[in-house]
């Protein structure tokens, strides 16, 4: 193990590069927040890709962001140049990559921060002077711990696997004012769904299953609910808001990330695909049914004791693959009943159930 030598004072400058998609980032504030136990009089900054700046702008153990500008100054080929002269001129002391690629590392390597540690993958390891050595047990383990390992491997000390999503007071008034002009709340409960997933459509729920889903939760609780996404989830939201009769409200598109975060924690009940506000509601222990797929029940599942796991084991799963070549088993065996049912027990008695039928207390 090649310790980090950076001793802990105001004069230190910590580099934190985000991992480039937004449930990973997620997945990587446990991390963020070690640095911070392990470094409390260091300056910390993360460089992050615009799209997963959300995830950290609320963040206390962060003194900045640094923004990879990667559609503009830092566009591939002179772009990757003018980053690293921007990092350097930021005089960092040690570089901490979250993200395994062999650019962030070459990054590191050009900015001439003293010591870069990360995982000896992707040809990294010549770029890397607190080179990592991949555990092959954590391919075994969630996602949390495989980023842990990383400062772990270097002598930090970890500080727990809880993640850290902070929700700004003008993001809260947003939510509070969308619901108050929907109707929605008021005793009843606030219901969303997340029909969307980056990455194909392997790990989508059907929406005609979804439009189902709100028929029968819009009647029973006398509400309707929210359909979350972004602005290429618009036009899904539209069709299941159509085939819902009128069950649904379609925000997809609608809202920044940080405004979705923040009605995401209103919801009393949040369903969706394994995707990026999946990893949100986890980490803001909101409840949810997470419909999982052709994705790994193990190194991606929802980091929370109030989420549930809606899966139906196939040999064929977890494929990781974009896009179905088969019969997409793993989600056409998932029933809009079994569905409502886990939600209904989550709604009417504050439990969740997990994939094999059992509930737990929440």
């Amino acid at each position: 193990m090649k310790k980090i030598l950076l001793k802990d004072s105001e004069k230190a400058r910590i580099l934190i590069r985000a991992a480039n998609w937004v449930g990973d980032a997620i997945m990587t504030t446990p991390v963020v927040r070690a640095v911070r136990k392990n470094y409390p009089k260091a300056r910390i900054t993360v460089l992050a890709k615009p799209w997963v700046i959300p995830v950290y702008e609320n963040n206390p153990y962060i003194d900045e962001i640094m923004v990879y500008d990667n559609g503009g100054r830092h566009k591939k080929g002179m772009g990757v140049l003018r980053l690293s002269q921007d990092i350097r001129k930021a005089g960092f002391d040690l570089a901490i990559l979250m993200q395994n690629a062999f650019e962030a590392a070459l990054l590191a390597f050009l900015a001439g921060i003293p010591e870069r540690a990360g995982y000896n993958t992707d040809a990294r390891t010549l770029l890397l002077n607190r080179s990592v050595p991949m555990n092959p047990a954590l391919k075994k383990k969630h996602l949390i711990a495989y980023y842990i390992g990383i400062i772990e491997g270097v002598g930090m000390r970890p500080d727990g696997m809880d993640q850290d999503l902070m929700i700004s007071d003008q993001d809260c008034h947003f939510a509070g004012q969308l619901l108050h002009e929907q109707g929605l709340g008021h005793g009843k409960p606030v219901i969303g769904i997340n029909p969307g997933a980056t990455g194909g459509t392997a790990k989508r729920w059907f929406p005609e299953r979804y439009a189902e889903l709100c028929r029968l939760l819009a009647n029973r609780y006398q509400t309707k609910i929210l359909v979350f996404g972004g602005p290429a989830d618009h036009d899904l939201g539209e069709k299941i808001a159509g085939m819902a009769a009128g069950s649904c409200i379609n925000i997809a598109g609608r809202t920044g990330l940080s405004q979705a975060f923040a009605l995401i924690r209103a919801c009393d009940l949040f369903v969706t695909n394994d995707s990026g506000l999946m990893h949100a509601a986890a980490a803001l222990g909101t409840r949810q049914a997470a419909l999982i797929g052709s994705t790994d029940p193990v190194a991606t599942a929802p980091f929370s004791d109030r989420s549930t796991m809606v899966r139906m084991p196939v040999p064929c799963s977890p494929c990781l693959k974009k896009e179905c070549p088969v019969d997409h088993k793993c989600m056409d065996l998932i029933g809009v009943d079994r569905v409502f049912q886990i939600c209904k027990s989550i709604l009417d008695n504050n439990t969740s159930t997990d994939s094999n039928g059992e509930t737990n207390p929440v």
